[in-house]
């Protein structure tokens, strides 16, 4: 089945994915639609191609994300596999729509893209094993993981160039796992104005969906509507030119779609400069330190 969460006249509601076809129910976005299917009520019916499509699970309470997780990555990067999965976190304000137009912040001078299957927990999960963890998947959709580089290489710790505001595209379907094989073999594309930008394929993944779902399991709860960032595959875009407003990225999972989401410039301003005056009036801190 394949559920979606659309804004129609400023509310949420979910739908049931039919060709053309957006069967709207009663349930507030894609996750409730899944954990209730087989009790939903049909509430009308819009086109599916010009529906507006909102983050498939709204507000989850976890955010997790696995990095160095692809096999093409790590030769890329010229890096060993590691033992354990290396993750990081992200909060529900980082996600935004899969057709929202998402904002390039002026603190950064290298925004990049990375095209991600994504999953959705479907059930409270702890001390998981690996066939429980599969179990407990609600299906799958697309992510693209934005990252600020110059932020996030700042420190050992990714974080600050993970988490900008409205900037992790996630949706725009969810599709249970027996529609696509859990998701065992494909392709994921990112590119800009039609200019791909990275390619590869889930069966190259290091640790799989639901082997990443089980090891987080083990120091963390999940919960129905939790979601998980499997890792970006394939070459990236951190050799490619930096992301610039008026582009239009899209990113894509084969058997699941595409989030399309137009760039534009940040309407805040750039305030590096005054971290940098307040660096150079505090004592000890090296003359050469440009945040």
């Amino acid at each position: 089945m394949r559920f979606a969460t659309l804004r129609i006249d400023g509310t949420l509601t979910a739908a049931r994915i039919e060709g053309d076809r957006a069967v709207l129910l009663d349930a507030e976005h894609a996750v409730e639609a899944y954990l209730r299917r087989g009790r939903l009520k049909e509430t009308g019916e819009v086109d599916a191609g010009s529906a507006h499509y909102a983050r498939v699970s709204p507000s989850p309470a976890h955010i997790l994300c696995a990095g160095l997780n692809h096999r093409g990555h790590l030769e890329e990067l010229k890096r060993p596999a590691p033992t354990f999965p290396t993750l990081f976190a992200k909060f529900a304000s980082t996600l935004t729509g899969p057709r929202d137009v998402i904002a390039l912040p002026r603190v950064s001078d290298h925004i990049d893209g990375e095209a991600e299957l994504a999953v959705v927990v479907g059930r409270r999960l702890r001390r998981a094993d690996v066939r429980e963890a599969r179990e407990g998947i609600a299906g799958y959709t697309v992510a693209n993981d934005m990252s600020l580089r110059d932020w996030q290489h700042r420190t050992t710790e990714a974080l600050q160039g993970k988490v900008f505001d409205r900037s992790t595209p996630l949706g725009p379907v969810l599709v249970t796992p027996e529609e696509l094989d859990d998701a065992r073999d494909l392709a994921v594309t990112f590119t800009v104005d039609g200019e791909e930008r990275q390619r590869g394929r889930t069966s190259e993944l290091l640790f799989g969906p639901a082997e990443l779902l089980a090891y987080c399991s083990t120091f963390l709860t999940l919960e129905p509507g939790d979601v998980l960032l499997t890792g970006a595959p394939g070459r990236t875009s951190a050799a490619d030119t930096p992301l610039t407003p008026g582009r239009t990225l899209v990113t894509a999972v084969e058997g699941i779609g595409a989030a399309i989401n137009p760039t534009t410039a940040d309407p805040l301003p750039d305030t590096r400069d005054l971290w940098r005056e307040h660096l150079a009036r505090r004592p000890g801190t090296p003359a050469d330190e440009t945040p």
